[in-house]
């Protein structure tokens, strides 16, 4: 009965993961042979270890990433120029704390999107916040706002996320509306959060595909700016199953244009 209290005790103060262990735990012939400092210091680190799991899940759920894509998981052996060494690099969160962006380019299907996803993957376990968005969708998304009167409080909530993942960036040339945007929101991320922006358009096209060459000058010089440069190269990563049906490798994205 004692025990049964102290569990509805734990649950009223919020304290799940420990009334979840302490219930294991005194099943557990084992713990007698534990000393009481010993048997409580077990009991908070699984707390610790409940919250931050749920954190971590309120992060990837926030994030809307496109893929369950993980760094570890990046195949080398296809040939497309991806340094191993960059990745690596990249795998050390240290990047997204000292704001830097990374910009991927490449042909489609070459697996820009997986490593982006796993980018974003990366940096929410070491507790970032990330938002994936499709350039085409962020866009609407801001012409939405400016009809609701929530434009500068969407173009804030972009500035706060410290990892945004902006994919399919350039498909079609800027509109003059898009551009602005554009330059607000690399303006208010610069040097002050990370950005990760992945293209089939090649960085040397990205000038005249933005348009305005005062806007173009701007969005590039902040973008450019201490960013690692992943240029991709050669065929696709998607293959086609026998009867016709589509597969694709861990690496090659998702032809779905809705947000997860």
């Amino acid at each position: 009965m004692f025990n049964q209290q102290t569990m509805s005790i734990l649950h009223s103060l919020k304290l799940h993961g420990l009334a979840e262990s302490f219930e294991k735990r005194l099943a557990d012939p084992k713990q007698a042979e534990l000393s009481h400092a010993e048997f409580v210091g077990l009991l908070v680190q699984d707390e610790k270890t409940y919250r931050d799991n749920l954190r971590l899940r309120r992060l990837l759920k926030k994030a809307k990433l496109r893929q369950e894509a993980a760094l570890e998981d990046i195949d080398y052996r296809a040939s497309r120029g991806l340094s191993q060494q960059v990745v690596l690099e990249l795998a050390n969160p240290e990047w997204v704390a000292a704001r830097r962006n990374v910009l991927l380019t490449g042909p489609t299907g070459i697996g820009k999107t997986y490593i982006a996803c796993a980018l974003g993957n990366s940096a929410a376990r070491h507790g970032y916040t990330v938002l994936y968005l499709r350039a085409p969708r962020l866009f609407e998304t801001l012409q939405q706002s400016r009809g609701d009167g929530s434009h500068l409080k969407t173009l804030a909530k972009l500035c706060r996320v410290q990892l945004l993942i902006i994919d399919d960036f350039l498909l079609t040339p800027l509109s003059d509306w898009e551009r602005r945007d554009l330059l607000e929101i690399v303006e208010d991320r610069y040097q002050v959060t990370a950005t990760v922006i992945a293209s089939q358009c090649p960085i040397s096209d990205w000038h005249p595909n933005i348009g305005d060459p005062t806007l173009a000058d701007a969005i590039c010089d902040r973008l450019l700016h201490n960013a690692y440069k992943i240029e991709l190269r050669g065929d696709s990563l998607r293959v086609r199953a026998p009867g016709g049906r589509k597969t694709e490798t861990k690496e090659a994205i998702a032809n779905d244009d809705g947000l997860s």
